[in-house]
């Protein structure tokens, strides 16, 4: 549960479900207002969850890229249905959705 309570694990899963594997100033990018002090350590624990992989290849400059496993990809479905029923019942409370739903509703 933890993984859903936390504003910036949905998005990032979301980002890495719908883009890809990304660098980390790519989904930096598409977090928009996040600082580089939580994205990283966001990122640790879901690494530690084993939800993302990080691969990084011995490259000057080295390159770093993120991407969802297996376990990552199941946990989609299940945040497309939090969206699901956060649209439904909470259609009156404002009219922008969440970010994490806009891009986990692509799909």
């Amino acid at each position: 549960m933890e993984l859903f309570g936390g504003k910036w694990n949905s998005r990032i899963i979301c980002v890495l479900a719908a883009l890809g594997t990304l660098r980390y100033s790519e989904l930096r990018r598409e977090m928009g207002n996040i600082t580089d002090a939580v994205l990283a350590s966001t990122l640790k624990g879901l690494i530690a969850n084993g939800i993302v992989e990080r691969k990084s290849y011995n490259e000057i400059p080295p390159r770093v890229e993120y991407f969802l496993t297996e376990k990552g990809l199941s946990v989609v479905p299940i945040l497309q249905s939090i969206c699901q029923w956060a649209g439904v019942f909470y259609k009156d409370e404002g009219d922008t959705p969440m970010i994490q739903c806009q891009r986990c509703d692509h799909h």
